[in-house]
């Protein structure tokens, strides 16, 4: 492991929507990293170059232009492309300044244009269209298909304002992560509008989300305890599975007083939102105040829905609620460490779950089930030696199992429950 040189801290954004292209506007407010010096003493004396890196991928973007505090900078002038990465010499950026926080250090604006097609993403990493709605998918590494950014875990950002803009009648409903500031018609037109969202949490990039399409919903209101803070919560899907939605938001609720009860961590927006997509390639992601979900871990018909489906919807919509603060908050430093926020967020998933079912031995006798049907055949075959890059990417679930065990065995040796 080896800290950037340099850190983005602010992130600001623009999404013109449009059938065929999307163009994104993006304004990076890059800093020196205070930890790179501290971390190795001088960020480069491994022989690595300090320069900007800016992760990217080459068949997903097109670059239309990059300034630098405004000055357009030119092609292996001023900036250079290598693979899929955007690099930009240290020595158009401020110098490190050692013993300075990364927060008190002389920062430079950075601003890109690029073009994506979203219609013709077929690995649904990065923006991408699902039937009518587009949506976004970025863990681990699909931002840098939406844009150029140091697309990893540890460089933490508060992205300011997300504006989207798309057609009106097709994409009535645009979200993003956070809380929504404005929203409106675009030049008094009836055929466009916008709407701008902001997180106001530092946030690693793999938790960025937008979503635009014609959707319906169901909608309620949750009061966190201790301080009172009213939270809209909203839960999206096509129009024609709205009545499938009750039981998710149900369960949502209880997520919520659960972890004030058990752990008192409150939720910390104004706004909790919920999206149910057919064309996904997870069960369910944690993206900051905007999860999106696979249907089938959302819709539940009350003529035809089992006891598993219920239970199932549940602990889903319970473990993505619970990445708030063990992931989202707080998250992993690199994706070797993704066991640790993920088998965490597990093990306390699987407490709720033990809480709800009124019995944590029942929950364990299930759980331990399916660790031997799957993960202990796995781990005896040839998947044990996976490559990490396809273990994170592919087939995480036993990254996801390993951690709860290590959380369990630490709860058991010095943990009263």
């Amino acid at each position: 492991y080896r800290p950037l040189p340099y850190v983005v801290s602010h992130v600001n954004m623009n999404f013109d929507i449009r059938d065929g292209e999307t163009v994104v506007t993006t304004d990076l407010t890059v800093r020196p990293n205070a930890k790179a010096t501290s971390f190795h003493g001088e960020a480069g004396d491994d022989g690595n170059s300090n320069d900007l890196i800016l992760d990217g991928e080459a068949e997903a973007l097109e670059l239309l232009s990059i300034a630098l505090n405004g000055k357009e900078l030119i092609k292996d002038m001023d900036f250079r492309i290598e693979g899929d990465a955007l690099i930009v010499p240290s020595a158009l950026l401020p110098p490190l300044a050692e013993g300075v926080e990364s927060g008190d250090q002389q920062s430079v604006l950075i601003t890109t244009k690029v073009k994506i097609v979203p219609e013709t993403n077929t690995q649904l990493s990065g923006l991408y269209k699902s039937g009518s709605m587009y949506c976004t998918q970025c863990e681990a590494m699909g931002f840098r298909r939406i844009t150029y950014y140091p697309d990893r875990p540890d460089n933490m950002a508060i992205f300011e304002k997300v504006r989207i803009e798309a057609d009106k009648k097709s994409y009535p409903v645009l979200l993003g992560n956070g809380n929504k500031l404005e929203e409106g018609s675009v030049n008094d037109s009836s055929d466009r509008h916008y709407a701008v969202w902001s997180d106001p949490f530092p946030k690693p990039s793999y938790l960025f989300c937008i979503v635009a399409g014609n959707l319906g919903s169901v909608q309620s209101t949750y009061t966190t305890v201790p301080s009172g803070r009213k939270v809209h919560l909203e839960i999206f899907s096509e129009p024609e599975n709205v009545s499938k939605l009750d039981h998710a938001m149900v369960s949502l609720k209880k997520s919520m007083k659960w972890d004030e009860d058990t752990f008192g961590l409150e939720y910390d927006l104004d706004v909790y939102n919920v999206v149910a997509v057919n064309d996904f390639n997870m069960g369910a992601m944690e993206n900051k105040g905007l999860n999106v979900f696979n249907t089938a871990y959302v819709l539940a018909d009350p003529k035809s829905a089992t006891d598993t489906d219920y239970e199932r919807i549940e602990s889903v919509i319970g473990h993505e609620y619970f990445h708030n603060w063990t992931g989202n908050r707080v998250t992993c430093r690199d994706w070797f460490q993704l066991t640790l926020k993920e088998g965490l967020t597990v093990y306390r998933d699987q407490e709720f779950s033990g809480d709800m079912m009124q019995s944590h031995a029942v929950k364990r006798i299930e759980d331990v089930r399916g660790l031997r049907a799957s993960q202990f055949r796995e781990d005896a075959g040839p998947l044990s030696k996976l490559k990490l890059e396809f273990l994170l990417l592919k087939i995480r679930y036993p990254v996801f199992r390993v951690g709860t065990l290590t959380h369990l065995t630490i709860r058991t040796c010095v943990c009263a429950r």
